[in-house]
C-alpha cells in the first residue's frame, strides 16, 4: 500500500499562465522545479524512516493477516504507518561488555525517598484493592506495590514512544551489533499489538509506551496484556493506564501465573561457600531454584535459621557490587517468579526491598 504524504509531487509545474512574461514563466517553472526536488528529497527521507515501502514488513503483514484472520488491507495500512526510531535502537543496547554491575547503586535508584513516599500514597489510596488481590491470588500487597514502583513510579513514567514504532523498529531493525538478535520476540509482540487493535481494545497508532514496547503502569508487553491483564474493578474493560485496581489485579495475576507460592518467603540470607568449586556448583543454575537447604549445607553455604527450615528448592543468587565484595541471597520460587517479570536478580531484589520499605512506612503510620 502506498504511503500518503501531505504534499503531491505529481503536480504539473508547466501550468503557468500564458499571460506571464517569458522571464516570469521561467522563474516560475524554476521555482516549481526546485520545490519538486525538495519535495522528492523529503519523500525519500520519509521513506527511510517509515515502513510502508519495506517489502519485508509488508510481506510479514500479509502473513499475520492470513494467520490471524485479519483483513490484509487493514493490517498493511496500520503497519505502513510505523516508523523506525533510532533512539529505540540506542536504548535497547546493553551496557558495554565488561561494565561492572553494582547492586548497591542499582538499589539506590529505586529504594529511595521519592518512590517510597509515592508508594505509600499508592498503597493508602488502593488498600482495599491490594487486600482483595492478596486474598485472591496470594501475592502480598508489598510485592505488587514494589513492581509498580520500580516499573513506572506509580504511573509517572509510562513511556512516550508509540508502541507500534518501538516494536516495528526492534522487530525489523534490531541493532546489528547487539549480543543476540531478539527481533523474533519483538515481531511476536508486534503481532500481539495488532491483535489488541483488531479486538478494539486499543488505538494501535495512538498507544504510547516504553522504548521496548511495554504498556501502562505495570509495563506489560502486548502479549502479557492478552494473557494476564484482568478487569479487576469490574467496569467491563481493562485499563492499565488509569485503573489502579486493574493494574493491581493484573500484576498479582501475572506473578500467580508464574508459580507464586502463597505465604512463602522470597529469599533468605546466606553466606556462600568458601570453596570456589562448591560456590560454582551452587551458582551454576543462576536464579533457577535447584538445591535443597541440605544441599546448600553440604556445599558449605550457611543459611539463616528460616532458610534451613525451608522445604522448597533454593538458588544461590550473586549480586555484584562493583569493586566491593558481592552480595548473596538464597532465592525461592517466589524470587524466581518476580524474575519472570524482568529476568534480573537485581530487579527482583529491588522490587522486594522497595515494597517492604513502603509497607514498613504504611504500618508505622496507621
Amino acid at each position: 500500500m502506498t504511503t500518503r504524504y501531505p504534499f503531491d509531487i505529481d503536480s504539473d509545474p508547466s501550468l503557468a499562465s500564458a499571460r506571464l512574461s517569458r522571464r516570469t514563466a521561467l522563474a516560475t517553472a524554476g521555482g516549481w522545479l526546485l520545490t519538486g526536488c525538495a519535495m522528492a528529497a523529503r519523500k525519500t527521507a520519509l521513506d527511510a524512516v517509515t515502513y510502508g515501502r519495506r517489502e519485508d514488513l509488508m510481506a510479514w503483514a500479509t502473513e499475520v493477516a492470513e494467520r490471524r484472520g485479519f483483513a490484509t488491507d487493514w493490517t498493511r495500512e496500520l503497519l505502513s504507518q510505523a516508523r523506525l526510531v533510532p533512539q529505540v535502537q540506542r536504548l535497547i543496547a546493553p551496557p558495554p561488555a565488561g561494565a561492572a554491575k553494582n547492586w548497591a547503586a542499582y538499589r539506590a535508584r529505586f529504594v529511595e525517598p521519592v518512590r517510597i513516599r509515592a508508594g505509600v500514597a499508592f498503597w493508602r489510596e488502593n488498600e482495599r484493592w491490594l487486600q482483595q488481590s492478596e486474598e485472591r491470588f496470594g501475592v502480598p500487597a508489598a510485592m505488587v506495590v514494589g513492581i509498580v514502583g520500580v516499573e513506572t513510579l506509580y504511573g509517572r513514567h509510562m513511556g512516550t514512544f508509540r508502541v507500534i514504532d518501538a516494536l516495528a523498529t526492534l522487530g525489523f531493525d534490531y541493532p546489528k551489533d547487539a549480543r543476540r538478535d531478539r527481533s523474533p520476540f519483538f515481531r511476536s509482540e508486534l503481532e500481539a499489538l495488532l491483535a489488541m487493535g483488531h479486538a478494539g481494545s486499543v488505538d494501535v497508532l495512538g498507544l504510547k509506551g516504553s522504548y521496548a514496547g511495554a504498556i501502562g503502569m505495570p509495563q506489560f508487553m502486548p502479549s502479557s496484556v492478552g494473557r494476564y491483564a484482568i478487569d479487576f474493578d469490574g467496569d467491563g474493560r481493562i485499563d492499565l493506564h488509569a485503573s489502579a485496581p486493574d493494574v493491581i489485579g493484573s500484576v498479582a495475576n501475572y506473578l500467580a501465573s508464574f508459580g507464586w507460592q502463597r505465604g512463602a518467603a522470597t529469599h533468605f540470607a546466606v553466606a556462600p561457600p568458601v570453596e570456589t568449586a562448591d560456590r560454582a556448583v551452587l551458582l551454576g543454575p543462576d536464579i533457577v531454584p535447584s538445591f535443597s537447604a541440605a544441599e546448600f549445607a553440604q556445599r558449605g553455604a550457611a543459611l539463616e535459621a528460616a532458610g534451613r527450615e525451608y522445604t522448597g528448592p533454593l538458588a544461590l543468587v550473586e549480586l555484584q557490587n562493583g569493586d566491593a565484595a558481592p552480595s548473596y541471597v538464597a532465592g525461592t520460587q517466589n524470587f524466581y517468579a518476580i524474575t519472570r517479570y524482568n529476568q534480573s536478580s537485581y530487579y527482583a531484589l529491588a522490587v522486594i526491598e522497595l515494597g517492604r520499605a513502603v509497607e514498613t512506612v504504611v504500618a508505622a503510620t496507621r
